[in-house]
């Protein structure tokens, strides 16, 4: 399974998804991280540029790239919940703590 999630300071998981200057896609498979790759992805730099709907795309356009199947985050916009909830990507919000520890557990619950 592959799960995209914001990075904070020091591994930790970083708050909302459309500012998030960093994201990790990790793959999660039998229960155990067998990839991790960080990415700086500046949304939080470009999250004024283009309006909302360009934003979304942005970030549609990354999960989409990187077939993400969970998404792992401290928070996310109600517009963006559904539009990913209709993408088919389970959300796991509200999570703090160690980003990699994180993506093990919410893709052991199968968030939805």
């Amino acid at each position: 399974m592959n799960v995209c999630v914001t990075l904070g300071p020091e591994g930790t998981v970083g708050g909302g998804l459309g500012k998030a200057p960093r994201v990790a896609v990790a793959t999660v498979t039998d229960g155990q991280l067998t990839a991790w790759t960080e990415h700086e992805v500046g949304w939080d730099q470009l999250h004024g540029e283009g309006g909302e709907g360009a934003h979304h795309a942005r970030m549609v356009r990354f999960l989409r790239e990187h077939h993400v199947e969970l998404l792992v985050a401290g928070h996310l916009g109600g517009g963006m919940q559904h539009t990913l909830t209709k993408l088919g990507v389970r959300l796991a919000l509200g999570a703090s703590g160690d980003a990699q520890e994180a993506v093990v557990a919410a893709a052991a619950a199968g968030r939805a």
